[in-house]
């Protein structure tokens, strides 16, 4: 995953987590804010989510052992939202 958004790896419960920042297309309310992080939060492995409407972004910790940075762009786009890769 060669991602330069990717940010350092942290320790969330004694488990590597990794930290990265997903550019999202399309959100213009506190609605498509909600509807983002309920969908990444539904995904096993992602243990915080905080989503931008400002800066378009989402900032997911997440165990990349549970799950992929593709698994969370396509809960995002099942929401309607266009994902920058």
């Amino acid at each position: 995953m060669n991602n330069p958004a990717a940010k350092n790896n942290l320790r969330y419960g004694g488990v590597l987590m990794k930290k990265n920042t997903i550019f999202i297309e399309g959100m213009s309310c506190g609605h498509c804010v909600m509807a983002v992080e309920k969908a990444l939060k539904k995904l096993h492995g992602v243990s915080t989510v905080e989503v931008s409407l400002d800066a378009h972004t989402a900032d997911v910790d997440y165990n990349d052992a549970e799950v992929s940075l593709d698994e969370m762009y396509n809960a995002i786009e099942n929401q309607g939202y266009a994902v920058r890769r």
